[in-house]
């Protein structure tokens, strides 16, 4: 599906119109600049109107009960004794909040809101009153980013009142300002209209600095529903530029030509875009997969993650005579008889892992090409010397013999990395009991890499030779959601309704999901992202199972339960740091 405009918007689509907003218009007159100096409010006035028209208005003077100084008489016309008998600030503010009425419907505005509001935040505190949290429309900001230099030397309200020629004038007394504030708002407005601004989410928008290229491009956001599903931004040629998800489609893409989208390339990535295309799902785990497709197959250049899921790396035994471990990038070289681990978080981890194979195998762990003619030239090196290679490459082990390690390497990686558990954890303990704690903490994160990559390779293994799942989990509504996953590949998912029967919504999923066919792939149907996110889905929803075909299981001497065990028993050494 593509929008790009065309259409009828909804009321929803429109907004909340600024003919149909409630606003506040406020000014406070104090005796300082600021709650945070011990200054106080000596008056409040306030003008409530709606689509132009003028619906009350509040007044009151506030004993701030410390004397008014001079020099703020003087440009008020404020004394002590206009003050003296009025309500303090505990009688004064509830009858302003009850004037306000309701967050959800009410709008503050005022000329310099900062100073204004931060004033009301201080009354609140002080009167131990949680503050409504009104929305705030500031006359000054929006008239800096309306009014030209050239039209206005400042923004002060006294320049905007005669610019827009207001019947009241600015005179420091808290009400008339307030009506001056009115008559710039609506003035302010009339200049924005020419702009697209019509409803309040576009005037907060404009307020917040919404970059031109976010404006002009949001009517790329219209008509779009608030499903979960994928969308897609595409420049003037059709080419990808970004792929995102969300649970609600309209929310989300309405988002990036607001102001609360600040990342600067997807401000440049906004510019650029020609038109929104949008693919429903029926469940949003169906949209992250889909989306983790689309970046793989489309590669958006505003797309950072999942771009380069064959620059991963993993570690292999490698197929020769006398086979060595190897750090790969890709799993295109990987075979499943041959023996893998990973993914892993860089090289540096995948070394780690290797390292702690080396430990207890004596593999090889030159990378030369042993032949007959090499074996009866070589000479031994020191790893040989140091008993922890058997030198298959002088011969004095045989393919059969050195076949036990990599069977063994093989084990460690796919189904029981208990010997390698040992084996570290022996020597990390020992050396953490003689406060070598730098050394231990080698063993530590070698420990550690093996454990993280081995877990990862017995958990993609495991749903990656299912044939065929369903699970089912209860929905708040009461409707299930129904997900297929064929060798480690989602193939569909559905959402139960209540006109349909349970049975009949299984029926057709499995009658509709993708076909998959097996393969001798190591990861016969999809990435390794998605079967994570698959297993993070299953592992972590409450889910039923409804129909499997095949074993989906980890290996009881597996490495995935050890991974916090190690790193609980190592919680309290000192001047280790560990590895991420």
């Amino acid at each position: 599906m593509s929008v790009s405009g065309g259409f009828q918007p909804t009321f929803e689509d429109l907004g909340r119109s600024l003919r149909d907003t409630t606003f506040v218009v406020v000014d406070l007159e104090t005796t300082g600049a600021s709650v945070r100096d011990g200054s106080a409010i000596t008056e409040i006035g306030a003008v409530k109107v709606k689509g132009g028209q003028i619906l009350n208005t509040f007044q009151t003077f506030v004993n701030p009960s410390h004397p008014i100084p001079a020099f703020i008489t003087v440009l008020t016309g404020i004394t002590d004794a206009m003050v003296i008998s009025a309500p303090k600030i505990a009688e004064a503010y509830p009858a302003f909040l009850e004037f306000c009425g309701s967050k959800n419907e009410t709008v503050l505005v005022a000329h310099n809101a900062p100073f204004d509001v931060g004033f009301l935040k201080g009354a609140a505190a002080q009167l131990s009153y949680q503050w409504p949290n009104f929305p705030v429309i500031d006359t000054a900001r929006i008239a800096r980013l309306t009014l030209s230099r050239e039209e206005v030397r400042d923004c002060k309200l006294g320049t905007l009142a005669r610019f827009f020629g207001t019947t009241v004038t600015p005179n420091h007394r808290a009400l008339d300002d307030a009506q001056a504030t009115v008559e710039v708002l609506h003035g302010l407005i009339a200049r924005l209209g020419s702009m697209g601004v019509s409803t309040l989410e576009d005037l907060q928008g404009f307020t917040n600095r919404v970059s031109p290229e976010q404006r002009k491009k949001k009517h790329l956001a219209d008509g779009i529903p608030q499903s979960p599903g994928v969308y897609i931004f595409r420049d003037a040629k059709g080419d990808a530029l970004y792929v995102g998800t969300s649970k609600n489609l309209r929310s989300r893409v309405r988002n990036y030509f607001g102001a609360s989208e600040t990342r600067r390339r997807i401000r440049e990535m906004v510019a650029l875009a020609d038109r929104v295309e949008i693919i429903e799902c029926a469940t949003i785990l169906e949209a992250q997969i889909r989306e983790l497709r689309l970046i793989s197959e489309k590669q958006p250049r505003f797309n950072r993650r999942s771009r380069h899921q064959e620059k991963a790396i993993w570690i292999k035994l490698t197929p020769e005579l006398f086979p060595r471990l190897s750090a790969v990038r890709g799993i295109a070289s990987l075979t499943e008889s041959a023996g893998w681990s990973g993914p892993y978080n860089g090289l540096q981890e995948a070394q780690l892992a290797m390292e702690a194979i080396h430990e207890v195998i004596p593999l090889r762990q030159c990378t030369k090409k042993i032949t007959l003619r090499s074996i009866a030239k070589d000479t031994s090196c020191a790893l040989y010397d140091m008993g922890r290679c058997g030198a298959p490459c002088i011969g004095i082990e045989s393919p059969d013999q050195y076949r036990s390690h990599t069977s063994t390497a093989f084990e460690f990686m796919h189904s029981n990395s208990r010997a390698v558990e040992v084996a570290l954890e022996t020597k990390m303990s020992a050396l953490a009991q003689s406060e070598r704690f730098e050394e231990a903490g080698e063993y530590r994160n070698r420990l550690a890499a093996f454990l993280k990559g081995a877990t990862r390779t017995q958990r993609l293994q495991a749903l990656a030779k299912i044939t065929h799942l369903i699970t089912a989990v209860a929905l708040e509504d009461g409707s299930w959601e129904f997900v297929c996953v064929r060798y480690g590949r989602l193939a569909g998912s559905a959402i139960s309704t209540k006109s349909v029967a349970i049975s009949e919504t299984i029926n057709s999923l499995k009658l509709t999901a993708e076909q998959v066919l097996p393969s001798d792939l190591v990861l016969p149907a999809s990435s390794y992202e998605e079967i994570e996110k698959l297993l993070n889905y299953l592992e972590n929803e409450p889910i039923r199972l409804v129909e499997i075909d095949g074993q989906w299981a980890l290996p009881i001497f597996g490495s995935s339960a050890k991974q916090v065990q190690l790193f609980e028993r190592a919680a309290n050494w000192q001047g280790v740091t560990p590895l991420v």
